[in-house]
């Protein structure tokens, strides 16, 4: 299983998500703000106990959060979300892996902190680069 200290997005962060969410309501996103929410809404998802497993179990557009990923230049996420790819069509309980999946997904998770951790400021530059 997976665990990972939450992220403490600095507060330039929180009020362009709150604008845009608001907004949203009002006229479509661009790509560039709809890869940001993105990537702020599928962060506790990779936080979570499940990890890679509850991502792939979740309701979302799994290719669209993983162009959004790439888009703002996360890469060091992209790579675990891609290899992990494969949960998707499994149970919907992680306990149901068998020893060697569950073996290499704990491998691939152990990439998640050092994506996570330089998140907040490829989030930063991205917005000062594209939404700046």
């Amino acid at each position: 299983m997976f665990s990972q200290e939450p992220i403490e997005w600095p507060e330039k962060v929180e009020i362009l998500i709150d604008r845009l969410e608001s907004e949203s309501s009002e006229r479509a996103l661009s790509r560039e703000e709809r890869a940001l929410m993105d990537v702020y809404e599928t962060v506790p998802l990779l936080e979570s106990e499940d990890g890679l497993h509850g991502f792939w179990q979740s309701g979302v557009n799994h290719q669209r959060i993983i162009n959004s990923f790439e888009l703002i230049g996360a890469t060091t996420l992209v790579d675990p979300l891609n290899a992990s790819r494969w949960c998707e069509t499994r149970s919907e309980d992680r306990n149901d892996y068998s020893e060697t999946e569950a073996d290499y997904l704990a491998t691939v998770e152990e990439e998640l902190p050092a994506g996570l951790d330089e998140l907040i400021d490829l989030v930063l530059d991205f917005i000062e680069e594209e939404l700046g």
